[in-house]
């Protein structure tokens, strides 16, 4: 599935085209993998409607789960046969200040899977050899899917909060990313009460069923003040209201690789001694680390958490699009590419 333009997409929209390509052949220090699956990830929709800079035309997807068939040069052939797994983060320099103390996320020459390179709307793609991840085999390979990114990010988010157990977490959103956060909290945070806002019912639900103590709307008022709130919406509106909501000293932490432009100006309303004074802080989330990846496949797998999820057939990539572009679904997609995901 190749995205060979930019531009908003409609509720009939077929942003991107189904067609052959030809079969990528590693570098020396690369693989070639053999794509299962892979999740969808709302950041797709920022590369479709160019908030996210994007060289085209590109194979989309960052959230891919599939076995290694060839090597370069410069990989042990043993690899070849293993289930792995190819998030968002590419590659790495390796070399910069940022590299040598373990934020290769801000790396300035970080490559992102489907954005610098074709991703895993195919059925296949190369990636370095050390940027893969191993599978568990506790979990499946769609339900390891949407760990890559959106539980991955997940983590980050959570780490940056600083949160302390038994501390109120609020939760912005209620996606692929929040969902999994909020059963990773229960881990981590066992005392902390969560409090969710989504626009979608049907979303504020399955937080509840999930066990949030309490979901609401946007403008609604939890009965505890979140000491920390984690945003993952496309909008600014959420943000003047998560700081509305944050207690004094909290944290809000953006998990979003971009906003959209048009809902901007809201910003101008931003009142300061209402929602930022009192030490409040914003943190903002970019990119991942390898660690976050393979610190959350160990943290799922150990403690068997899966996702909520949505298997559709590649060429089906685009209603995955639309619905989460405009609302309708629960948990995650993930794309089936061999035609064959248990």
């Amino acid at each position: 599935m190749v995205l060979e333009q930019t531009g908003r997409i409609e509720r009939d929209g077929e942003p991107l085209e189904l067609r052959d390509v030809t079969r990528p052949r590693p570098g020396k220090d690369e693989v070639l993998v053999r794509v299962h699956v892979c999740a969808v990830c709302h950041t797709e929709l920022d590369q479709i409607e160019g908030r996210v800079a994007t060289p085209l035309p590109r194979v989309l997807g960052h959230e891919v789960v599939g076995t290694i068939e060839t090597c370069g040069s410069q990989v042990q052939r043993a690899v070849e046969g293993r289930r792995v797994g190819v998030g968002w983060i590419g590659s790495a320099c390796g070399e910069c200040k940022w590299c040598r103390r373990g934020d290769e996320n801000l790396c300035p020459d970080f490559k992102a899977t489907g954005r610098n390179i074709d991703g895993g709307y195919a059925e296949f793609m190369c990636v370095p050899a050390g940027f893969v991840h191993a599978i568990p085999d506790e979990l499946s390979d769609a339900e390891a899917a949407p760990m890559l990114c959106a539980g991955a990010i997940g983590l980050r988010s959570l780490r940056l909060t600083e949160l302390r157990d038994g501390q109120v977490l609020g939760l912005t959103g209620f996606g692929a990313s929040n969902h999994l956060v909020l059963s990773l909290a229960g881990i981590l945070y066992p005392e902390s009460p969560v409090m969710v806002w989504a626009r979608d019912p049907g979303q504020r639900e399955q937080a509840l069923e999930m066990g949030a103590k309490w979901a609401g709307d946007t403008g609604e008022s939890p009965p505890k003040a979140p000491d920390a709130i984690i945003d993952t919406t496309p909008v600014w509106t959420t943000v003047l209201a998560a700081l509305d909501k944050l207690a004094p000293g909290g944290r809000l932490v953006i998990n979003a690789i971009s906003k959209e432009s048009e809902d901007r100006d809201r910003l101008a309303g931003l009142d300061y001694e209402r929602q930022l004074w009192r030490e409040k802080e914003i943190k903002s989330v970019a990119n991942v680390t390898r660690r976050d990846i393979s610190d959350y496949l160990e943290i799922a797998a150990e403690n068997r958490l899966v996702p909520e999820i949505q298997v559709l057939p590649l060429e089906r990539a685009n209603a995955a699009l639309r619905k989460i572009r405009f609302g309708d679904f629960r948990g995650a997609f993930v794309l089936d590419v061999s035609g064959d995901d248990d």
